[in-house]
């Protein structure tokens, strides 16, 4: 399959390409120099994460998430939650690499939560697994969870005669029992697919990276990711292309003062045109997403800054170990705090928190009378 652009559908992408390449340029430079820079960029990690589950047809709030990420979830976490918040860690292990890492071989193998080929950077080979020390004496024979240790053992035999029946490892009198139209059945794809290639399809996708590499850092960066959703390298990490195209436009030198908000553009164009059938119209809506996600987050710039102004009239004058400024960095850098994160970060009680937020003048977003959050809005 070719990714390459001719001369006709270059020159109907000018325009879209041109308004994409303005809008993230003008964000990095504002990101870079702004004093909310640092909150700025943490903030829009999740944001990007509940965008990429929306893309993904999935709601995922931001507020639930702030509260997984931080341990202190008022329920039991969603399987949808549970998605958002390995494309959080994601975002921040690609942000904390360094600009290339994510599109080599070492960095896609550690996203992908794969081996890769056994070679590092400097080609060095993997280092021998660590002996795996037993028990000869077998002293926890009868120890006081030996019961429930067996009860496990024998569940997880189980599983792995019914693996083996499904997938055709078991001995031929065990298949019998299964009718053949079920053996092969796996709608889900939770036992494996013989032909589904990741590790060739993501060496295919890997080699349309020299062609964005000579194109323009948002056109290449949309080229990637349109070849991402062809290709279909991973069957459960199919977020992971986003995060890869802010990786590009980091790496290129495009976007550098942040981690591209890529999905938080993207959530804004329709569905039928980022799954269109016409090449064109494709590519035309990933750029149209890129100049959306840029403009939102020069909004979104505007408002930590204006939000950050406003505190900082209310801490001017106080003395210099004054925990204000520090509340107020960790503010600006989630979508929501609650008394208990404050105490936490600050390392002081609850009653202390809340009486700093009610310093600060910060805007309480619950309406509750117990169980509250504030945030800038």
């Amino acid at each position: 399959m070719r990714y390459d652009i001719d001369g006709v559908m270059l020159q109907a992408l000018l325009p879209s390409l041109a308004a994409a390449e303005d809008a993230a340029a003008r964000l990095d430079e504002r990101v870079l120099r702004s004093p909310v820079g640092e909150g700025f960029a943490e903030r829009s990690h999740f944001f990007d994460a509940a965008g990429a589950l929306w893309v993904a047809g999935e709601l995922v709030h931001v507020e639930d998430l702030v509260l997984h990420d931080a341990h202190m979830d008022s329920r039991a976490p969603s399987h949808e939650l549970t998605i958002a918040h390995s494309v959080l860690r994601a975002r921040r292990r690609i942000w904390t690499g360094e600009p290339s890492w994510a599109l080599g071989a070492p960095g896609l193998a550690t996203l992908t939560a794969t081996l890769g080929e056994g070679e590092g950077d400097a080609g060095e080979p993997k280092r021998p697994e660590a002996p795996v020390e037993t028990d000869e004496e077998g002293e926890d024979e009868d120890g006081p969870l030996a019961a429930e240790m067996a009860e496990i053992d024998a569940i997880l035999a189980r599983s792995q005669k019914l693996i083996d029946i499904h997938t055709g490892k078991a001995p031929a009198s065990e298949q019998v029992a299964v009718p053949a139209a079920r053996r092969n059945e796996d709608p889900l794809g939770l036992l494996g697919d013989d032909e589904w290639d990741e590790e060739q399809r993501l060496a295919e996708w890997r080699s349309v990276l020299p062609l964005a590499d000579s194109l323009p850092p948002v056109l290449g960066a949309v080229i990637l990711f349109e070849a991402w959703e062809r290709i279909e390298p991973l069957r459960r990490q199919q977020w992971l292309g986003g995060l890869l195209v802010a990786g590009h436009l980091r790496a290129r030198g495009k976007v550098a003062s942040h981690l591209f908000s890529f999905y938080g553009g993207l959530k804004l164009v329709r569905h039928e045109r980022r799954r269109a059938r016409d090449r064109a119209t494709r590519l035309q809506a990933f750029l149209e997403a890129m100049h959306l996600g840029a403009t939102a987050g020069l909004k979104e710039l505007d408002r930590l800054t204006l939000a950050r102004t406003q505190m900082e009239l209310r801490f001017r004058g106080r003395r210099s170990n004054s925990s204000l400024p520090e509340l107020a960095d960790f503010i600006l850098s989630r979508p929501m705090v609650s008394a208990a994160m404050i105490a936490r970060h600050l390392r002081i009680t609850p009653r202390g928190a809340l009486n700093l937020v009610n310093e600060i003048g910060i805007r309480e977003i619950t309406g509750r009378g117990r169980y509250r959050a504030w945030g800038i809005i």
